[in-house]
């Protein structure tokens, strides 16, 4: 019982390599974010015009429903690590729901993104239109490549529960996982405010 309580009490939670690529990611985008602050600061007029362009509606959308999963995917998280040694099973189970709620949000992100990449393009904008939207796309792009790959994640550890994979004591990848998708949910509460609301 003591090596359970030592593992529940493990920091930071999952794997050390997923905070290693944590890290290296947040660092990435922070550099992207600081090089979004001072290009709009060089031209604020541009950038201002520019963001009039973008659909705001889609955005906030698409912060609750990142919110939302990652309220789902602590729900998963919880019913594995607080589960007992009787209570394998149905703690497997309890988190494949939830988890399949969390997978679900990352698929409606990628349709509202989707949607709102189509009508970008399709008004004939791309990278080199100017530097505001140079940095729109390549923040959200990446970002929304991160989003794919969350989801993806998600669903590995989806099929694992349902094959009842996370015992009592054992559970270090929904954990790894779980990390991961909160990462790319704090990406982009800074993102969308930093790109679609701040003036």
């Amino acid at each position: 019982m003591s090596q359970n309580i030592a593992i529940k009490e493990k920091y930071p939670p999952g794997d050390f390599a997923i905070w290693i690529i944590i890290y290296v990611e947040l660092i990435t985008f922070g550099l992207l974010f600081l090089g979004y602050a001072f290009s709009r600061r060089a031209d604020v007029a541009l950038f201002n015009e520019s963001q009039l362009m973008l659909n705001q509606t889609s955005g906030f959308i698409n912060t609750l429903i990142l919110v939302t999963s990652s309220y789902f995917v602590i729900k998963a998280v919880k019913s594995i690590t607080s589960m007992s040694e009787e209570s394998v099973a149905e703690a497997n189970a309890k988190a494949s729901k939830w988890l399949l709620l969390a997978i679900g949000c990352g698929v409606a992100f990628g349709f509202i993104k989707s949607a709102e990449f189509y009508h970008i393009f399709g008004e004939g904008i791309g990278l080199s239109t100017n530097k505001f939207f140079m940095f729109y796309i390549m923040l959200t792009a990446f970002h929304f490549m991160h989003v794919m790959l969350g989801s993806f994640i998600l669903f590995v550890i989806y099929k694992k529960t349902k094959r009842v994979g996370y015992t009592f004591g054992d559970y270090s990848g929904i954990e790894t996982g779980a990390s991961y998708w909160h990462m790319v949910d704090l990406l982009w509460i800074v993102l969308f405010p930093l790109v679609y609301i701040i003036r």
